[in-house]
């Protein structure tokens, strides 16, 4: 087996091997609990390597398209090469969105190994989560709506099942059921918007339909339906409630991955806006729409974090806040999609904002959920008053919790910075007024964070706390991977813009290229 056949199929390989160990988990735990373990972690690890090989080789040389049973494309009378069947594209977004993906699950499974070891059937855990990561990786590489609304199913029900695995806490039965209700909600619309536009178009393909998509009542009906689906899904206001219902009760490990499965919607989002519809759409009114969306999501999420004494529901929170970023950044950007000369100037600088954001949000988010799980993990709470001291004890944990937390408020030389910077300059070009909001909200996060720290960590340890320690080891190197991204990203931004940003952001953004790609000239 060569280098070359991995890269040629890695984009079913990177879905194909997730899939069938996860359905060979119930055979491999009768080989033991290490055995199990050792497979989980060796699946995430190839995946992760066949997912940096297949970026690598679409950052150099351009998008990469695999069709599943057919020949990549069938010429039909009137001229047009159509592709046929399941049909997988991985641009530079796409594989950015893998990258994320990939990272993430792989610190989710190292973080499991102890974190977990005192649950049962976990065989069923780590099933439900390789599954989670066919979803995820599915619909970002899928071409065909259709086949998106099937892997947006996938990663539901997975998620669902993980998000009640600890059924033996009251709250976890309800978060999964109102997670369960929106999923289901929004699968339903996003199936009806793909009738409406294959009951008008005979075509199910993003490409084609994109070629073809003449933006009548009907379409934009479609816009809305899937608009307000992913929206949804990625937690935005209105719909954000699930949210912290949702993170806070899941296993910690599991609450980064249902970071990243939010911001797989939000990718989704931005596909069907700059893909799908791209400028044959009103782009002032839809991008308007996410600007005003971002701004709610903003405001709500942050001023609901500061209240909260759950530690868990605070981050989840200001997980819905930092959501707010990206759609205004991709917002502004969007707007002025039909103005080349503003566009140009500081445009694509915003939608580069918001995508970069989106990265480093995956980063911090984890780092802060996975510190959550080790104070669980040691003091049984998730109650910020009945915590204190806990940095004498646990000083990498502490450490840990301290960077995201500068991160997340976007403080210098983290990599939230690095990333609202870019977005506070381009929309103070956009409008002053918004920038300014999204200051305000980094500055209100801030005092959310001081004070979540301050009462876990700071002050004299609590006599119960006596016998506390630090985390196993596997945990502490999953807050470490993290922590080290979180400060990398932060202090080298230029390295990671020109390198792995600009090139999704390029991709997004390049509707024309996307259809010539899949149906030709």
């Amino acid at each position: 087996m060569s280098i070359d056949w991995l890269l040629i199929h890695s984009p079913a390989l990177i879905i194909a091997v997730p899939l069938f160990a996860a359905f060979a988990m119930p055979l491999i735990k009768k080989l033991g609990n290490k055995t199990r373990n050792g497979v989980a972690l060796a699946t995430v690890l190839l995946i992760e390597i066949l997912v940096i090989m297949l970026a690598k080789d679409v950052f150099a040389s351009g998008a990469r398209s695999y069709v599943f049973g057919a020949e990549p494309g069938l010429t039909l009378p009137s001229g047009y090469i159509v592709p046929i069947r399941i049909l997988f594209h991985v641009d530079g977004m796409s594989a950015f969105m893998a990258i994320i993906s990939a990272t993430i699950a792989l610190v989710a499974v190292i973080y499991s190994l102890k974190f977990m070891e005192k649950e049962t059937a976990l065989d069923r855990y780590y099933l439900l989560l390789l599954l989670m990561m066919v979803g995820m990786f599915g619909m970002e590489f899928t071409a065909d709506l259709f086949n998106m609304f099937v892997f947006l199913e996938v990663l539901s029900i997975a998620s669902c099942g993980l998000v009640a695995y600890r059924i033996h806490l009251a709250d976890a039965p309800e978060g999964a059921l109102k997670f369960m209700v929106i999923s289901s909600i929004g699968a339903l619309m996003v199936l009806l918007a793909t009738g409406f536009l294959y009951g008008q178009y005979d075509a199910l393909n993003i490409a084609q339909l994109a070629k073809e998509l003449q933006f009548n009542f009907i379409d934009k009906i479609a816009l809305v339906l899937l608009l307000g689906a992913f929206a949804m899904k990625c937690g935005s206001f209105p719909m954000h409630q699930w949210v912290p219902d949702t993170y806070s009760v899941a296993p910690a490990p599991i609450s980064i991955l249902l970071v990243v499965s939010t911001q797989v919607s939000l990718y989704a989002l931005f596909r069907v806006v700059f893909t799908l519809y791209g400028i044959s759409s009103n782009v002032v009114v839809v991008g308007w729409y996410l600007i005003v969306l971002g701004l709610s999501t903003l405001f709500i999420g942050v001023t609901m974090a500061i209240p909260q004494k759950d530690i868990k529901r605070l981050i989840s929170y200001l997980g819905v806040s930092q959501i707010g970023y990206m759609l205004i950044a991709v917002g502004v950007g969007f707007s002025l999609f039909a103005n080349p000369v503003e566009f140009e100037i500081y445009g694509f600088r915003a939608i580069e904002g918001g995508i970069f954001q989106l990265i480093n949000d995956s980063m911090y988010m984890g780092l802060l959920f996975l510190v959550s799980g080790a104070l669980y993990y040691r003091i049984g709470t998730r109650n910020l008053d009945s915590m204190g001291g806990l940095a004498r004890p646990m000083k990498v944990t502490s450490i840990c919790f301290l960077i995201g937390s500068l991160a997340i408020a976007g403080i210098p030389p983290f990599n939230g910075f690095a990333s609202k910077f870019m977005i506070y300059e381009t929309v103070y070009r956009f409008n002053p007024i918004i920038s300014i909001v999204a200051m305000l909200v980094s500055v209100l996060t801030l005092a959310a964070m001081v004070r979540a720290f301050s009462a876990a960590f700071m002050g004299p340890s609590l006599p119960e706390f006596k016998e506390v320690r630090e985390v196993p080891k596997s945990m502490i190197l999953g807050m470490v991977i993290l922590a080290s991204m979180v400060v990398f990203f932060g202090l080298f931004p230029s390295l990671i813009v020109d390198n792995l940003v600009e090139p999704a952001v390029r991709a997004l953004i390049s509707r024309p290229s996307y259809i010539i790609s899949l149906l030709g000239g």
